[in-house]
This record gives structure tokens, sequence and C-alpha cells, in this order.
């Protein structure tokens, strides 16, 4: 009933298999990859005709994390998975970026790449089981896809690189120094296609040696692709890429120097405005037929390209005039909004950021309800793009995967350079909302999180900048790489390799092609130059603010303090009374987690003290040889009970009131008296013992002893 292939392998400490033929036969492609307990299914299907009139490649790829994987419920109301979570929206853009470039160029037909997660050991993540099982799928499915690829992920501990690291070695880096990376290669036989990664300051050779030992590591897992390929692979889809050659001499004839003289304008809106009236000038000059066609899109960007591109490897000029190397103009401005905890203005050329930081207290920090466990993030980025940041009119909707992915970019580059929690004990939101856009938003992001987390007085360990760094590839391998590009670069260009970091080393690196794929020598050349455009932009942030500033007074105070765990319970009370009538007494916020840290928050000093001051009161021992201020609670025949220290009391012998012999305590002592006692210690039955006449009653001072002898 079944015509099963099944390929297995050993990669670095785990088996690796790969399995088709059994499941989801309807399928163009269907491919579960398992490694460790980890499996992951992708399923591929792709549609046998173009739409009419389609000019661009409609391929989506999703990336679903179902809860039975890991013998979970989900959390909420909904018992069910719902919209994608934020781990399943990036892994997603993870499989895209590496595959999208290697359809055959022309093929516009409708492709759906769907990935499940069966299985989960909470060992191997399921996000690089997810990409090599997409990518066999893909391989065996018959679409023109020039694959196959494999992706993996690399950690850096002790100057060692470590393939596929466990999930719980991964998960919050900040509080892992010895773990430096979090790395995640893709690529083919022959060249990387895709980097991401969380950084801890590593140097450019050492990123640059991470990403050439991920492409050595994925080379097996390519060769057992192409084995379960060999054996199960449908026909190629007989697909024949469109020659529009007469087509673009057509539209080259009718517009090439009017789009030459649009793209030379400085101005983006000018400049779009400009290329806009150059497509229709062309397209007057065409006749019906040449209208008609389908690729009349792609000669037109293939034109656009064509002059963006023409000048950059040969002259090394840019459109908007700029040398291959050079930044454009920026602008830093700190504390721009009155009642902000932080805020900062980021202007690069036409690229924009304003970027907002706020404090909060340990009730903000955002609960994660993963597949591996739940966990709680005291830092918070979010990126916001509206339309008018690039000056056009449209829907404003709930973020998509651009938004996240862009926001989670710079959550990745600032994370490094943040304080301890137990030295900073706030949740931090940066909030970015792009206001201009004209290439390289993510690092604007960057940029304007810095200075806007250390105008609001967080004591980060360095600034961070980033610069998204550009490629044109020319077919005889000559090349040109560009800094700080703009949009029209971006889009036209061959390359977005994004760069953050200090002027120590790199933070984050994401990497985007369009091409198949890079050398070392320009990926080493790209990380060296962007080193430069690095430094620069810090030093130009750093005329508006090298260092933390001072905290605000909008923002909330928050003391820490750690009591033994068995102490817990009495701070909280039976139901939390205790710690209610510490909020309710004193006024400030108070936060207790399991391992015995409280945070105390408030915008006022005196209530954060007082509430400082009760939970002492619970959770410390008296010390013996001290002196407290009491007050007398129970007069009896042989003494005075004292509560001195929280709602602990002591016994005061009658023959420690004073130095002269009492014929009852109540010739000196009445209940609600105050006095000073000083601990003698504890009985053999552990009762307190207490003395008064060790000590000045008027100054609460201790009587030295030979004071006592001349009285």
């Amino acid at each position: 009933m079944f015509n099963e292939v099944k390929k297995t392998m050993q990669w670095g400490e785990e088996t690796l298999t790969l399995e088709t033929g059994k499941v989801a036969r309807q399928a163009d492609g269907s491919v579960i990859a398992t490694l460790g307990e980890t499996s992951v299914m992708a399923n591929v299907t792709f549609a046998k005709q173009p739409k009419e009139g389609q000019d661009f490649f409609p391929l989506t790829v999703h990336y679903q994390e179902k809860y039975y994987a890991a013998g979970k419920v989900p959390g909420g109301f909904f018992k069910r998975e719902a919209r994608p979570t934020e781990k399943e929206t990036l892994t997603a853009r993870l499989i895209d970026r590496p595959i999208r470039p290697l359809f055959v160029p022309g093929f516009k037909n409708e492709v759906l790449v769907m990935c499940t997660v069966l299985s989960h050991d909470l060992v191997n993540d399921p996000d690089m089981v997810a990409m090599i099982a997409a990518s066999a799928a893909l391989t065996i499915s018959g679409a023109p896809f020039m694959g196959p690829i494999a992706g993996c992920r690399v950690g850096f501990e002790d100057g060692e690189y470590i393939l596929n690291p466990d999930v719980e070695d991964m998960h919050d880096l900040r509080n892992k120094p010895d773990q430096r990376l979090d790395l995640v290669v893709a690529g083919t036989k022959d060249a990387v296609m895709m980097v991401e990664s969380e950084a801890y300051e590593l140097t450019e050779e050492e990123m640059l040696g991470a990403v050439t030992f991920a492409h050595e590591q994925i080379q097996p897992v390519i060769d057992l692709i192409i084995d379960l390929a060999e054996e199960s692979a449908k026909e190629p889809f007989d697909f024949q890429p469109p020659d529009y050659t007469e087509l673009y001499e057509a539209v080259k004839a009718a517009g090439e120097d009017q789009m030459r003289s649009a793209f030379a304008i400085t101005d983006k809106q000018e400049r779009t405005a400009a290329v806009a009236a150059a497509r229709e000038a062309i397209k007057e000059k065409l006749t019906e037929e040449q209208l008609e066609d389908a690729n009349l899109g792609s000669a037109m960007k293939k034109l656009e390209a064509g002059v963006l591109r023409g000048d950059v490897v040969k002259s090394g000029k840019r459109i908007d005039g700029r040398a291959l190397n050079e930044v454009r103009p920026i602008v830093s401005e700190t504390g721009i909004l009155p009642r902000t905890h932080g805020s900062a203005l980021f202007t690069r050329g036409e690229t924009q950021g304003l970027v907002v930081t706020t404090l909060g207290t340990g009730d903000d920090e955002q609960i994660i309800d993963a597949l591996h466990g739940n966990f709680r993030s005291n830092f918070l980025l979010h990126y916001n793009f509206p339309p008018y940041s690039v000056g056009e009119a449209g829907r404003v909707g709930p973020p998509g995967r651009r938004e996240i992915g862009h926001g989670k970019l710079a959550w990745r580059a600032l994370q490094a350079v943040l304080p301890a929690a137990t030295d900073f004990p706030y949740t931090i939101r940066v909030v970015s909302e792009i206001t201009e856009s004209n290439g390289s938003s993510s690092m604007a992001s960057v940029c304007g999180g810095s200075l806007s987390m250390m105008d609001a007085g967080v004591p980060l360990k360095a600034a961070v900048a980033g610069v998204a760094m550009g490629l044109v590839l020319e077919e005889d391998g000559s090349y040109g790489i560009l800094t700080d590009i703009l949009g029209d670069e971006d889009h036209l260009g061959d390359m977005d390799f994004k760069v953050a970091g200090t002027e120590k080393g790199i933070t984050s690196l994401q990497m985007d092609i369009k091409v198949a794929g890079i050398t070392p020598e320009i990926m080493k050349n790209a990380l060296a130059q962007a080193k430069e455009g690095r430094l620069h932009i810090l030093g130009e942030m750093g005329k508006a603010l090298s260092e933390a500033g001072d905290f605000s007074i909008h923002a909330p105070r928050i003391e820490t303090m750690n009591i033994p765990t068995d102490k817990i319970r009495e701070v909280i009370g039976s139901g939390g009374k205790v710690i209610r009538e510490i909020v309710e007494v004193s006024g400030a916020k108070v936060d207790i987690n399991d391992e015995g840290v409280i945070k105390i928050a408030s915008p006022n000093g005196e209530a954060i003290q007082k509430a400082y001051d009760m939970i002492h009161s619970i959770v410390a021992e008296p010390e013996e040889g001290h002196v407290y201020k009491g007050t007398v609670v129970k007069i009896v025949d042989f003494g005075a009970f004292v509560n001195f220290f929280g709602k602990r009391d002591g016994l005061v012998h009658v023959s420690q009131i004073e130095n002269r012999r009492l014929n009852h305590p109540s010739d000196v002592l009445k209940e609600g008296q105050e006095v000073w006692v000083k601990l003698l210690g504890f009985d053999d039955r552990g009762k307190v013992r207490l003395s008064m006449k060790v000590v000045d009653q008027e100054t609460g001072e201790e009587v030295k002893k030979e004071e006592k002898a001349e009285d």
C-alpha cells in the first residue's frame, strides 16, 4: 500500500532520519524529518499553471508547532492552536528566505510549503528540522527548485563551535556568559544562502568562522536529501523559463535614458515619481502585443536593475552619488518626549526612527507559552512600519511577518548589552516607530533603541549601532559591496547583509541573498566594510549620548532583596494575606519569585523603604548581642515579655530590668511602654533572653562594663 523510502545518518550527537511515501501522499512532496525524537512533517504543493496576469512569485511558507508534540495543552481560554506565535512566524521566515531565490527565474506558479511539528523531545529545536524537511519535500516534489539546501544552528563556547546545541543551551543567553552565539545558517552545496544570529560581541573573524563551520556541517545533510530524491523524486515539472529578450530590448530602447535620469535624482519621493513617469513613457512606445505580455514587469525590473547596478562596479558610484563605503548623513537626538522614560529620534538620510523606552516592574514581564515550556521575558522590542513612512496610503493592521522579523533582529542586536536582571531589575519595553524609510529601518531601530535606553538611564554595557550592507554581483565574478543601502539598492541588488554591534564586536548578523549564494571572500570583505560603517555610526551617535543618562523621574524605582526560599511562604501568607497587607500599608508594588528574589517598586522612596522594613521584619532573624527597640506586651511576676523584632517576643527576667532588686516588674514597667533591650541569647528550649539593664534607656546605647562597675 505504501512506497516508503527512508534515509538515515549520524549528525553530530543525534540521528537524522528522512522518510517519505507513507503520509500525505496527495501532496507533490511530503517528508518527515526526525532529529533525536523531534519530528517535523513538511508538505509541498504547487499550482501547475500561473494565474493569468500574475507578475510575481507567490511562495507561502507556514510553520506550525502543535502543542501535542510536547505533550501539552495550549494555554489560555481557547484550547487550540490559533494565530501564529512569534517563534512560528520567525521560523517560517527562516525557511522562506533561503529557498525563495532557488526557484527557477520566471517561475510564477503558486507554491505552498507547510511544516508541522509532530514531536518535540525538548532537546533538539524543531526549526532546523523543519528547514531540512521543507528542502527535502521541495527536492522530491518535481517543482523547478534548484536545491537542495540544509540548515543548522551553531553555538560558540570556550572558543569552540558547537553543532546544534540543545534548546536549553540557547535559551536566555544573556544569563549564560560562556555561551556567546546563537547562529542559524542555511546554504546549498556550494554557497551560503541565509544567516541569522544573536551574538555577544564576537569578532568578525569568530563570526566568519562560525558561518564557515556551519556550511561544512550541512554538507552531509544535503547529500542525504539527494540520496532520498534519487529513489523517491517525482518527474521534474515541465517548465521552461520565459525568454523575453526581445521585449527587454524594446523596453530598453524605449526608455533607458529617461530611466537613468530618473535614478540620478537624489530625493526619494522625487526619484520614485520620476521612475514611475519613465515606466509610463516606456509603455506609450510599446505595441499592444508587448503591453499584454506577462513578462513586461520582469523586463521593466531588469532595466531598472541594470541602470541602478551599472555604474556600481565600474565607477564605484551609486545612484545618490555616494561612494560604496559611504554612510548617509546622521542626526541623533535624545530626550525629545517629555513624559516618556526615554526617547530618541535617529535619522540617517531618508530613514528615521522614533524610538521610545518604557521601564516597568516584574508585573510587566511577558509570559511566553512555548512548546518547550513557559518562561518570562523582561526585554521587549516592538517595531512598527506604518504606510506613511514610505509616503503611501494603505491598510493598517496587526504586525505582519516583516514587522515581527525586523523587531526580532533589533531585539537580538540589543540583547547582548543589557545589564543583568539582578543589577537592573526592570522590565524594558522599546518601541520603534519608523517615521521615514528608505533602506535599513531595522538598523535605525537598533541605533535609536540604544540611544533611547541610555536616555532612560538603562546602564547598557556599550552603545550598539547597526548598518545594512548590499551587494552587486556581476556575471564575470566582479562585485561591489555597498554600505548603508537605500531601499532601491536593496530591492534591485543581490544581497541584504545587516550587521549590528558595539566597538568590541558583533551582536547580531542577518543575511538575505537573491543569487545562488556568496563566497567566503565576499562575506569577509562585507564584514570588514560593515565594521568601518558601524564604528562611524557609533561615533555619530556618541555626539548625542555616549553613556546612560540620569534615571527618568517618571519611571518607577525598584529595589531588590533576597530572602531564603523557606521564608517565601511567610512573606506571602495564607491566601496572599501578608503580601497584600504589605502592599496596602506601604503603597509599593511587591513581586516575589520562586528563587526568593523580591522586587519592591514605587515612585516614592518612603513607600519602598516601608515595604522593605516590613518584609525584613518577617524574614530576618534577631542577632545575639544586638540592641533592639521593643514594646512591653505582657507583665508577669518573673519579668516582662517584650515584642522587639517584628512579631518576635522575648522575656526580660526581673533580674535583667534594672541594676537593683525589684519587688515586681510593674514597679517600673507597664504594658505598651517602649524600652531598649539587648538580645542575650537563647535558652536550651530556644526561648529568647533579653536584658534592659545593660542598655541606656534614654539613648539606646549599650552600657559599658566600666560604667556598670562604677554604679
